[in-house]
């Protein structure tokens, strides 16, 4: 791969300015994609879950593979019909306007998630007055259950996603009320972390899942077609293990919760896990100074186009790229055998991407290569913050073809 990204850079990558690029692995991603749904049981269906990276690119990769796209916006869903217009669509997200609702009824998307009563109460009266069908499911933020710590919680706790479990009874009272003729209860939504990395943890938070659902399946007389459990499965940024799928699925698939289910699909919506070590953002060094005893690396670039260690508040991993062209007839910056912090072009403090870093051998115009860059990166970032230019794109296809 490290091969694949040199030629790029040296190839196809305009040397007039300072390097400054989103790279995406294309053809790794799928071989990655594959070998997830590969170890899946028949009754569990990955979606992509399209907030971590709604690159137009990676939706038609992974079109074939995964079952659909999870959105949270009419934006998204507009990305996803740009690429299909036939592809299985989740709809969920807090604080759906009467436009997405009626847009996402429209557009024919397969499950809406419901968040709260009174979204519940409107999309009633929409879909009978397009007169448009559709399905839904409750997302429901549970009490009283212990759910892995993470870097970002949405349940278990007072939260704006999701139905309180004690709103259930009154949702599935709207669903079966002479009123509706349009929305059909089909099952129940839940997401209540994000980025957890142990995969045990992860397969008892869904062993519980299931359990309410009988529960409420035996209590309201339900007949639930489905449980999607969600996304959330962790990326580890720093020198922490990896989440481990293969364990995940043997786990959950020798649950006793799980073979009780029978035949009920049970649905996956992540984007991390998809797409995150799929790609890179290169940037080049524009400047190593010294302040006081501290040594800093400028890259062209910053956390306007890579938002994530600064949002997070962590260490973005990277490699360093040698170059050894330099034309100016002074003597080339360079850094050896210190520490030195990575920051941005930004006119913040907060535009950094890594702290202290323990470097060999750093010099103005050689590139950092920023890893695991494919999710929330490019995209939650402020890109047009102090005007400046927006990286290039691009993409490793099939043959080792550069777009």
């Amino acid at each position: 791969m490290m091969e694949q990204i040199e030629r790029l850079i040296s190839e196809h990558i305009n040397k007039d300015n300072p390097v400054c690029a989103y790279i995406y692995d294309i053809e790794g991603m799928k071989h990655h994609v594959k070998k997830m749904v590969e170890l899946m049981p028949k009754q569990t269906f990955l979606f992509y879950a399209i907030k971590a990276n709604p690159d137009k690119e990676i939706i038609k990769a992974l079109l074939p593979l995964v079952k659909g796209f999870e959105v949270a916006s009419i934006g998204e869903l507009l990305k996803v019909r740009e690429v299909s217009q036939t592809a299985p669509v989740l709809f969920g997200g807090p604080g759906k306007k009467d436009y997405e609702l009626k847009a996402a009824l429209q557009e024919n998307v397969s499950y809406i998630h419901i968040e709260s009563l009174l979204e519940l109460r409107r999309l009633i009266i929409l879909a009978k007055e397009l007169n448009k069908y559709i399905k839904v499911l409750l997302r429901i933020n549970l009490k009283a259950v212990e759910l892995p710590i993470t870097n970002i919680s949405m349940g278990g706790r007072p939260s704006q996603f999701g139905l309180d479990e004690d709103k259930v009874e009154e949702a599935i009272t709207l669903l079966f009320a002479a009123e509706n003729t349009h929305i059909q209860f089909s099952g129940f939504h839940f997401h209540s972390l994000s980025n957890n990395l142990e995969a045990a943890s992860h397969v008892e938070m869904i062993r519980h899942y299931i359990r309410r659902v009988k529960e409420w399946e035996q209590l309201y007389a339900l007949d639930v077609q489905l449980i999607n459990v969600g996304g959330g499965f962790g990326v580890s940024y720093e020198e922490q293990f990896e989440f481990n799928w293969r364990e995940f699925i043997t786990l959950l698939t020798k649950s006793t919760e799980f073979q009780a289910l029978e035949d009920v699909p049970i649905y996956f919506e992540p984007g991390r896990i998809i797409v995150a070590e799929f790609g890179y953002y290169v940037t080049e060094i524009i400047d190593i100074k010294k302040s006081y005893d501290q040594f800093f690396g400028i890259v062209r670039g910053g956390t306007h186009h890579n938002r994530l260690p600064a949002s997070w508040d962590h260490n973005q991993p990277f490699t360093i790229i040698p170059q050894e062209n330099w034309s100016y007839p002074f003597k080339r910056p360079c850094v050896h055998h210190s520490k030195v912090t990575i920051v941005g072009e930004l006119c913040t403090p907060k535009d950094q991407f890594y702290k202290d870093a323990f470097i060999e051998k750093l010099r103005v115009g050689d590139i950092i290569m920023f890893e695991k860059s494919g999710a929330y990166c490019w995209t939650i970032s402020h890109h047009d913050f102090l005007g400046h230019p927006h990286p290039d794109f691009h993409y490793i296809m099939e043959g080792n073809n550069y777009v």
